[in-house]
């Protein structure tokens, strides 16, 4: 399985980006799916997930509320929608795939698959 992040970028505070994942091989829509990020000198964190049907989310409490994670099973696709951008949500951004879809976690060691990760950067 192969994971593409993309649409990462450079963003005001208080700004939208949307981040989207396409999958390619293996069976994305029996995936559980996650975004984690990593911010300049600290540890992969985790920022949310969605299960295999999209019908079960969760949310990191750093995000929630402005951060949406959504997904295309028809198009191998997840997506997080980043709303009211603060710069302390300057990361690189990775999604990842958990084979266990039924039961989406937080933990990094879970997930199976990974993308290579997509910057996005938010000045004050």
């Amino acid at each position: 399985v192969q994971l593409q992040a993309s649409g990462g970028g450079l963003m005001q505070a208080g700004g939208s980006l949307r981040l989207s994942c396409a999958a390619s091989g293996g069976t994305f829509g029996s995936y559980a799916m996650g975004w984690f990020r990593q911010a300049p000198g600290k540890e992969r964190e985790f920022v949310t997930n969605i299960d295999w049907r999209g019908t079960s989310t969760f949310y990191a409490d750093s995000v929630k509320g402005r951060f949406t994670i959504s997904r295309d099973n028809a198009k191998n696709t997840v997506y997080l929608e980043m709303n009211s951008l603060k710069p302390e949500d300057t990361a690189v951004y990775y999604c990842a795939a958990d084979r266990y879809g039924v039961a989406p976690t937080t933990s990094i060691d879970d997930y199976d698959y990974w993308g290579q990760g997509t910057l996005v950067t938010v000045s004050s």
